[in-house]
């Protein structure tokens, strides 16, 4: 039987993308050899390639003045890039300290130019996110979190930072709704949750912050503008993560785009909030309510020892990856895109079904 995927990443991926990979491991489309194997060179992952990136482009609307790109290094190497490409000399980066991703961001900026707090939750123990934020007209840019994995909140409006651009990490919630891309001059995300395995980052990027990375002395990795003028094919690319990538971002066109994924992911996420909320207070959920992540669940029990038994016998019924991050403690159901309704139904209905046993 295969088992409900609740871990916040790696994650689950459809079981039609898997088979549909498991079919063409070997041999792909009767090349006599795995693309695994093949050169990142070859016209049939020049084919894939090509097709992941126009395929963010649609998904996404986004306007002709704008890159896209698929790197390795994860989200984190990014949180080095971000500074190294964008940062202007006398003119400070704001970071909004949201939880955990979002302050090692910052931390690593900090450490390349001078980076400024626009917003820092940790007074509420980062359960909720600003209304307002005040930063320099002159920022060389704002950095968001737009979901943060661990403590479970979502920007579900996106700050107006007028002429200052707006960069986001979008890691686990990337594709799980129609964004305003054209508010963003850089986004990046980590495959691992929303759009494929372990091994490649998204980064979409403005034609005039490219501007800047020409103008900066950086070791030839570091340099979007490299990276951006060879297609992503400076070095050997994740081909392998990429070719999933792509084959989960024709799946998200096949389901209707974005507008309809985003009503999938509300009835999903509503399913097992609505739940906490009907407890009577057994299960708590520690963020306010407008910031709810759709995508990491966040809530508690009584006591550990509770939230232990919880898990256990979630695993039994076939639910893994339940445990809360081991920073913050609790649970946590991540339900990403690829999470079927059946899977939130589920824990749902095991959700009700343990309160009512204590």
């Amino acid at each position: 039987m295969r088992k409900y995927n609740f871990y916040a990443g790696p994650s689950t991926l459809p079981v039609d993308v898997l088979e549909e990979i498991k079919t063409d491991m070997v041999d792909y489309k009767g090349m006599g050899m795995s693309l695994i194997e093949t050169s990142h060179r070859s016209k049939e992952y020049d084919e894939i390639h090509n097709n992941a990136v126009q395929l963010v482009k649609e998904l996404l609307n986004l306007p002709d003045n704008y890159k896209v790109l698929f790197l390795g290094g994860g989200a984190t190497l990014q949180f080095t890039m971000i500074p190294s490409n964008l940062m202007i000399e006398s003119k400070p980066a704001y970071y909004t300290l949201t939880g955990a991703w979002a302050k090692k961001a910052y931390a690593d900026a900090g450490k390349l130019g001078l980076a400024k707090a626009a917003y820092d939750g940790k007074a509420n123990n980062y359960t909720e996110l600003p209304s307002e934020l005040d930063i320099d007209k002159n920022a060389s840019y704002l950095h968001i979190t737009s979901n943060e994995t661990i403590g479970g909140l979502e920007w579900q409006k996106f700050p107006d930072t007028k002429d200052v651009p707006l960069v986001a990490d979008m890691s686990s919630d990337i594709m799980s709704r129609p964004v305003p891309a054209e508010k963003f001059g850089l986004i990046y995300a980590g495959a691992q949750k929303n759009l494929g395995p372990a091994g490649t980052t998204l980064v979409i990027i403005r034609d005039d912050l490219l501007e800047r990375s020409k103008n900066k002395t950086l070791t030839a990795y570091l340099d979007y503008s490299i990276h951006a003028d060879k297609n992503s094919l400076y070095n050997t690319p994740p081909v392998f993560s990429i070719y999933a990538t792509m084959l989960v971002l024709k799946r998200l066109k096949a389901l209707g785009g974005l507008k309809a994924v985003e009503k999938v992911n509300a009835e999903k996420a509503s399913l097992i909030y609505d739940v906490i909320d009907s407890s009577n207070g057994f299960y708590k959920c520690p963020v306010q309510q407008e910031n709810r992540s759709k995508m990491n669940i966040v809530f508690t029990m009584q006591n550990e020892e509770l939230e232990k038994e919880f898990v256990k016998k979630a695993e039994e019924k076939g639910m893994v990856g339940l445990k809360g991050h081991r920073s913050v403690g609790g649970c946590r159901a991540s339900v990403y895109n690829s999470m079927p309704m059946e899977g939130a139904a589920c824990l749902a209905n095991f959700m009700k079904e343990f309160a009512l046993t204590k």
